[in-house]
C-alpha cells in the first residue's frame, strides 16, 4: 500500500520537455475535439491554486488541459486521492506528470516552492457522480483547499470544464443495487467507492466525441485574510471560489450554444483559428 509522501520527499516538477511525449500521444485527440479556452492570461506559471470542477471519471478533459498547459510552457502539480497511489500503475503514471497525493505537508511544500497548484474539492465524489448531478459542484462540507490558500496567502484561479459529461451517459451509479459488491470490494481495497457504469459510443465507455470548453476566472486574492484561516474566512473563501466556478460554467454554455464548430462534422470539415 502506497503511503502519502513526507513533504521533503515530493519529487521536483517535470519539465515541459520531459511531458511532451503525453502531449504528441494526445494530439490525434486534441484534432478531432478542438477544446475551447477561455481566459487563459489569468494562469500564471506558479504561485497560485488552480480551483475546478471535477468532472465524471476526472481524467478524459484533465488530459486535454494538460496538453493545452504543456504546450504554453505552464506545469501544474495536480493533487490526487490516496486511493489512486494504492494502485501501482495509477501511482507510477501520476507521480511521473508531477501528482503528488493531495496532503496538507505535500500542499505547503508545493506552495513553498512557488508551484502552481491544482485542486478539485470535489474529489473521489464529485468524479463518481450520480444520475442527475451533471456539471454540479459537490464539496460537501470541505475547507481545505480554503484554508491552505489562506494560510499561504496564495491566489485561487477558477476554473471551469464543459463537455465530458454530455459525452458520457451514466448507465449505473453507485448508489443502484446492483452496484452493491463492486461498492464493497472498492472501500474494502482503496477506501473510496467505485466510479459509475458508463456508456459513450455504442456500448463502450469511451466518450462520445463531444467538443470541450475550459474557463479561468480572474484570480481571488487571499491576502486580506492576513493569513488567518479560521473558519469563517475558509467558509467565505470557498463561497467565492464556488460562486465564480459556476458562473464561468454559464459562460461556458453560453459559449457552446453559439459556437459554430460544435458538431464534429463542421470540426472536421471547417477550420478553427485558435
Amino acid at each position: 500500500m502506497a503511503k502519502a509522501a513526507n513533504a521533503h520527499e515530493v519529487p521536483a516538477a517535470p519539465s515541459a520537455k520531459s511531458l511532451a511525449p503525453v502531449v504528441k500521444a494526445l494530439a490525434p485527440v486534441r484534432r478531432i475535439i478542438k477544446p475551447k479556452f477561455y481566459g487563459f492570461e489569468h494562469v500564471p506559471k506558479g504561485g497560485a491554486l488552480l480551483v475546478g470542477n471535477h468532472t465524471l471519471y476526472g481524467v478524459f478533459d484533465l488530459m486535454l488541459l494538460t496538453a493545452e498547459l504543456v504546450e504554453r510552457g505552464i506545469v501544474v502539480r495536480g493533487l490526487a486521492d490516496h486511493a489512486l497511489f494504492r494502485i501501482p500503475v495509477s501511482r507510477e503514471l501520476l507521480t511521473a506528470c508531477g501528482v503528488v497525493p493531495g496532503t496538507r505537508a505535500n500542499i505547503r511544500e508545493l506552495m513553498r516552492r512557488d508551484d502552481l497548484i491544482m485542486v478539485f474539492p470535489g474529489g473521489a465524489r464529485e468524479v463518481a457522480k450520480r444520475k442527475g448531478e451533471r456539471y454540479q459542484l459537490i464539496w460537501k462540507n470541505r475547507l481545505g483547499f480554503a484554508v491552505m490558500a489562506i494560510e499561504g496567502r496564495y491566489p485561487i484561479v477558477p476554473f471551469a470544464s464543459l463537455g465530458i459529461e454530455d459525452a458520457l451517459d451514466i448507465v449505473l451509479d453507485v448508489d443502484n443495487p446492483l452496484m452493491a459488491p463492486p461498492r464493497a470490494l472498492a472501500k474494502k481495497l482503496l477506501y473510496t467507492e467505485p466510479l459509475p457504469i458508463v456508456r459513450g459510443i455504442g456500448m463502450t465507455p469511451i466518450p462520445r466525441p463531444d467538443r470541450m470548453y475550459f474557463w479561468f476566472g480572474e484570480p481571488i486574492s487571499t491576502g486580506e485574510y492576513g493569513g488567518v484561516a479560521d473558519e469563517d474566512n475558509a467558509r467565505e473563501l470557498r463561497a467565492r471560489t464556488a460562486a465564480s466556478i459556476e458562473g464561468g460554467l454559464d459562460v461556458l454554455f453560453s459559449e457552446r450554444e453559439k459556437d459554430p464548430e460544435r458538431s464534429l462534422f463542421k470540426r472536421l470539415i471547417g477550420s478553427d483559428s485558435e
